[in-house]
């Protein structure tokens, strides 16, 4: 058995530059995130799921709520409700080693997965799940090219 041991000081600077980098990666995360916002936003648009599933469309006793409002402002698209504002409140929130990316809006949960009335006996009906919220084929591809960007950047 034999042991080389590399004493290279561009060598050493390199690997001490990595590890300095790898220690907080927020901006790469704060990339990720707004890959992952603005894919989002788009699937509002084609009313899929990242997996590119179609949501279910709004049901009857829902868009005769909507009319029976003061505003009467019906929108017949998923996941539009009269303020439109789940579609424009999505955020990220990087971190050293992550990043959140959701909406702070009330009902965001129970229009990402779902609900029955019998459990939520508030709700006008039952919710089917609507996943908004993910990586898509696309997503993924986008995030491993920022990461290969950002090493390298990082890396000089």
């Amino acid at each position: 058995m034999f042991a080389v041991e590399l004493k290279l000081d561009e060598v050493t600077a390199a690997l001490n530059k990595a590890v300095a980098a790898m220690e907080d990666l927020t901006p790469v995360m704060q990339s990720i995130g707004e890959i992952l916002v603005d894919s989002t936003k788009q699937r509002f648009g084609t009313g899929t799921s990242p997996e590119g599933v179609k949501w279910a469309a709004k049901s009857q006793t829902t868009l005769n709520a909507y009319g029976a409002r003061k505003s009467n402002r019906i929108d017949v698209r998923p996941l539009f409700g009269p303020s439109g504002a789940l579609s424009s409140q999505i955020f990220s929130e990087p971190e050293r080693d992550q990043v959140s990316v959701g909406s702070p809006r009330i009902y965001a949960a129970m229009m990402q997965f779902g609900g029955l009335k019998s459990a939520f006996p508030h709700l006008w009906g039952n919710i089917p799940a609507r996943p908004f919220l993910g990586i898509s084929p696309t997503d993924s591809t986008n995030i491993v090219a920022e990461i290969e960007d950002w090493l390298k950047s990082a890396l000089g």
